[in-house]
């Protein structure tokens, strides 16, 4: 499917690649389809900033990384039933994003462990939750990525 983005143009969508958020994303609940946009030459590398495109709103992108490349750790609890509807989860199928907020000051770069997006990626089913950890909203993530950065 043709696709209107604000950030992109207008892009080529294959059906099978739109994942559905029955309850849309936190605070737009009628947003439900989306498109997992990145770098296809990045992927070989961890591709750092993807965003969810809605296929709803074509204003409307989410930048989103995967919390694994910044917290290797990220484990969070996530209720069963929640994720019930998204079908058969299993390590191979299950794919986390965390959303980003690039605030004016660079420095303050953050990603909100609290809310992750969990997707099956058999049946690109999807929901964003809000996890019972003592994970932060605002988890700094700058100097962990210049740190990195460094060390290349």
């Amino acid at each position: 499917m043709k696709a209107k983005t604000r950030l992109f143009g207008e892009i080529d969508i294959a059906d099978d690649k739109i994942i559905t958020l029955e309850k849309g994303m936190i605070g737009f609940p009628e947003l439900t389809h989306f498109s997992l946009i990145f770098d296809e030459e990045k992927k070989q590398r961890k591709a750092r900033i993807m965003w969810l495109q809605s296929m709803d709103d074509a204003d409307i992108a989410f930048p989103v990384m995967d919390p694994h490349s910044i917290k290797e750790d990220y484990t969070p609890n996530v209720n069963a039933e929640i994720v019930a509807p998204l079908g058969e989860m299993n390590a191979e199928n299950t794919y986390v994003l965390v959303t980003v907020t690039v605030p004016r000051k660079v420095e303050d770069f953050s990603v909100n462990l609290k809310a992750p997006i969990v997707i099956n990626m058999d049946t690109l089913k999807g929901v964003q939750l809000i996890v019972e950890d003592d994970y932060p909203v605002k988890y700094k993530v700058y100097e962990i990525l210049k740190a990195e950065k460094a060390g290349e």
